[in-house]
């Protein structure tokens, strides 16, 4: 039987292969990234009172009105866009509406600049769709990005470029200066961006959330991308949202309709209502993921681990070789896993080349006892293997 060879050579995604591996031995799982606790009783209660007094048939495949009119509010008073529900798409996840997002804007032959580390999902979507990824590299531990860094990777078939701000893998939160940077670069090129926003709210101590979509000349060359599994602490709900305008949102709209065209309309219900939270109770949330951050990190450095900045996401990263530790960070989550019962995520997964094959990522958004317990195991690790 013969199968399309784009997908032949992927491996199972390192978040299955790592969660499966914590299963199976009863390990600690700091690799995927979902909350543990917390999910927000509030909202729980309405997607089930929908479930049950409101339809559960086919509707409507942009999404529910009720839904597209809160997320325009919502984006309208954190990102100060002028946002209608004719700007909202909503897709199952926000994976399904990067897929659309690709379909969408990308001809075979296209290229496509892709900041790494980045979502593993990026590069395959951007194969099948017909394109081909080139990619920036950022390094540790601050992980900036400059105008310069993505002119080398720009070519006469550049055509769309995929910014994920916050950046997911390493927690970074770009200033307004590095967003304005890649903002400059599109409107130079004539690029569409693809601006993967899901983390927008959780963003931690001085740093800001700046929305590529909100600068200058940008709204109309970008399709942003939100989650309400991020933004809630919701991450099996896979509601996502597609923001955009004119022809370029019809275009990734239409893409929607041939993927999942729709999406659970009791979740969508529930998730307008979450939409319309005061901004303190997001406040609230991102200062509790913030404190279990500062738990793990503490927790961290007292077994000798040097910990590298996290700025947003529910994620921080070790720097294994400034850990005394000769061993690359595939390696030590594999063995971790095996022997000590931890799973975390080699940044390496996210790259396409060596840079930062030495940087671990765990994920901190877990009980209080989960982190200790962790960091416990893991400094008996780092002192069996220096």
């Amino acid at each position: 039987m013969r199968l399309n060879s784009l997908f032949d050579g992927l491996p199972t995604t390192v978040f299955e292969t790592m969660s499966g591996l914590a299963r199976a031995r009863g390990a600690i799982n700091l690799g995927q990234g979902f909350p543990d606790g917390g999910e927000p009783a509030d909202l729980l209660a309405s997607a089930a009172r929908a479930l049950t007094e409101r339809g559960n048939q086919y509707p409507p495949s942009r999404g529910l009105p009720e839904l597209r009119e809160a997320a325009a509010a919502f984006y309208n008073r954190f990102d100060g866009l002028a946002l209608t529900a004719e700007n909202l798409v909503v897709t199952s996840g926000a994976t399904e509406a990067l897929a659309a997002a690709f379909l969408a804007t990308i001809s075979p032959g296209d290229e496509v600049v892709v900041v790494e580390p980045a979502y593993d999902a990026y590069r395959p979507l951007i194969e099948r769709a017909g394109g081909a990824a080139r990619t920036v590299a950022l390094t540790p531990p601050h992980w900036r990005l400059t105008a310069d860094l993505l002119e080398t990777a720009v070519t006469p078939r550049t055509r769309v470029l995929v910014f994920n701000n916050p950046l997911n893998p390493v927690g970074r939160a770009f200033s307004r200066e590095e967003v304005e940077a890649v903002a400059a670069v599109c409107l130079k090129h004539d690029l569409i961006a693809i601006s993967d926003e899901v983390w927008e709210r959780l963003v931690y101590d001085e740093h800001r959330h700046v929305s590529l979509s909100s600068v200058a000349g940008m709204f109309e060359r970008t399709l942003k991308i939100g989650s309400a599994g991020k933004l809630f602490g919701l991450t099996g709900w896979k509601v996502g949202l597609m923001i955009g305008g004119g022809a370029l949102l019809e275009a990734a709209a239409k893409a929607h309709q041939y993927l999942t065209f729709t999406t659970a309309p009791n979740l969508q219900a529930a998730v307008a209502e979450g939409l319309a939270w005061p901004r303190e109770r997001f406040e609230v949330q991102a200062r509790s993921l913030a404190r279990s951050r500062d738990r793990l990190a503490a927790a961290l450095t007292a077994e000798s681990f040097q910990v590298l900045p996290s700025e947003a996401t529910y994620f921080l990263c070790l720097d294994l070789a400034a850990s005394g530790l000769s061993m690359t960070a595939q390696a030590f989550a594999e063995r971790a896993v095996a022997e000590h019962g931890v799973a975390g995520i080699p940044v390496s997964a996210f790259m396409s080349g060596p840079a930062a094959d030495g940087v671990l990522r765990l994920c901190f958004a877990k009980p209080d006892a989960m982190l200790d317990q962790a960091a416990e195991r893991l400094g008996q690790a780092r002192r069996a293997w220096a």
